[in-house]
């Protein structure tokens, strides 16, 4: 197939060279397509270089090959991301006064549109009225992602992930095949509601959904077509994640230590690398989920394929995971969290004094309990009755070196019953024992059942096993999208 990727002047334009990957891996060829300003987020040659094209952004550019006319009749779709409101706004009132809008304006291929912008943008009247528009000639909105912006503030208007973009462009192409007329040109045509819509949640079940059904339609082996599939231009989704336990899942999981600032060259922290978290990852990846790594401080990479976010703290280790976490089916806390933080970070490097012998006294104050806190939501949430809020299993770790009075075991037991966790993984740890090592030993306890398995071995193989354990706990939900 042939993609136009259409990349806004937005700061969520660098999302759009993943998206140039998604479809160039999927083995289309890839047209990178910026406005004027977006390539003054991301440089001409990145776009080249990921979609192995010429880019342009002006109409004046390949004036005899009439280039928006041969691009909008060549592509098999229109994928813009991210839209942003002065775009949307261009092209609800039919202006042509780039490359990418003139293109948009004469094609007959299905356009989808990712709009990324600020929250108070987004729920503009305006905005809204370019966005029914718009959807009134059958372009294909996604309501954008609900989650951080680029300052301080949060709220929708944030670009959903390539990954989803990708799923939904799939479906869309799947429905509407070069050849035949797109719906825009159809009298009479009435658009169908947007792919994503109420809370994030669902957003995220629906993009899940798009990913398996766009799959399930075309597709007996991953990554091939059938011939006929092929000739009717039909895209298959190419979901290598409905061979595995964790088909179409959403697992979440934190890796790494926290590391809490003493001042600026000096820090709390601990022993732990991430490597469990980042093997566990691999896994859940493996075994066909859509996976988020949250990492703090990983002394390791991060395997490719998952969503990877950046923490220090344990204060920013919180803000993360809740907001990854509500739209989970499964979150994985093993990240190593610092129990508690100084009370002041001092601005300049704390120097000893040469006429005296004190040393400085550092003051502590508790971090917040984040893995109490997702239990703690998830319950009001369903007492609430919001069933879809929360992680439908949580796994705890519990890293223990035992007491003078009790084993890791039980002290494990005794967390499990504090915590209230659906699982909690318990592990002896130490100075060369748990952190940094290849292997590991995991006694896995739980409040759904009596039983307590032990996973020994490699990380990788233990958290494949750990994995498929917690997989059948999870509540079928293949039947209903399918029904």
């Amino acid at each position: 197939m042939r993609i136009i990727v259409g990349i806004g002047g937005g700061i969520a334009a660098y999302k759009a060279a993943m998206l140039l990957r998604l479809f160039a891996k999927n083995g289309d060829e890839v047209i990178a397509m910026p406005t004027p300003n977006a390539t003054k987020f991301v440089g001409v040659p990145t776009l080249e270089a990921l979609s192995g094209n010429p880019v342009s952004t002006d109409v004046f550019d390949r004036v005899p090959e009439v280039n928006h006319v041969r691009q909008a009749e060549q592509a098999d779709a229109v994928v813009i991301a991210p839209a942003t409101a002065d775009l949307l706004a261009r092209l609800a009132a039919g202006r042509a006064d780039d490359l990418l809008s003139s293109t948009v304006l004469t094609t007959h291929a299905p356009v989808i549109l990712a709009p990324a912008m600020h929250t108070q943008m987004w729920e503009h009247p305006a905005t809204q009225a370019n966005v029914q528009t718009l959807r009134s000639w059958g372009y294909h909105v996604i309501e954008p992602a609900i989650g951080r912006l680029t300052g301080p503030d949060s709220g929708p208007g944030r670009m959903p992930e390539p990954e989803d973009i990708f799923a939904v462009a799939l479906d869309v192409i799947a429905r509407f095949p070069k050849g035949q007329v797109h719906p825009v040109y159809t009298p009479g045509y009435a658009p169908t509601e947007p792919l994503y819509t109420g809370t994030e949640q669902e957003r995220l079940a629906a993009a899940r959904a798009a990913t398996l059904t766009s799959a399930l339609l075309g597709q007996n082996e991953p990554g091939q077509v059938e011939p006929s599939q092929a000739d009717s231009g039909r895209a298959t989704g190419a979901s290598e994640s409905l061979r595995g336990p964790l088909a179409g899942r959403l697992v979440v999981i934190t890796a790494g230590g926290t590391r809490e600032a003493l001042d600026p060259v000096r820090f709390l922290g601990n022993r732990s690398t991430g490597k469990q978290g980042v093997a566990l990852a691999e896994a859940a990846r493996d075994l066909g989920a859509t996976v988020h790594l949250i990492g703090a401080n990983l002394e390791v990479p991060a395997p490719e394929g998952v969503q990877v976010t950046r923490v220090v703290s344990a204060l920013e280790l919180r803000e993360a995971t809740l907001e990854a976490s509500a739209a989970a089916d499964v979150l994985i806390m093993s990240a190593a969290v610092a129990d508690f933080r100084p009370t002041e970070f001092a601005e300049f490097k704390i120097k000893k004094s040469a006429d005296s012998e004190d040393a400085p006294v550092i003051q502590l104050v508790r971090n917040p309990d984040i893995l109490r806190e997702v239990v703690v939501r998830r319950q009001q949430a369903r007492e609430a009755g919001e069933s879809t809020l929360g992680p439908k299993l949580i796994v705890g770790f519990a890293a223990e070196t035992g007491s003078a009075e009790k084993t890791p075991l039980e002290l494990g037991r005794e967390k499990l019953q504090r915590k209230g966790t659906d699982f909690l993984a318990v592990n002896t740890v130490g100075v060369n024992r748990g952190f940094g090592t290849d292997d590991n030993t995991i006694t896995l306890l739980s409040t759904l059942n009596d039983e307590a398995p032990v996973f020994s071995g490699s990380k990788k193989e233990l958290s494949v096993r750990l994995l498929e354990h917690v997989a059948a706990f999870l509540p079928s939900f293949l039947p209903k999208l399918l029904a």
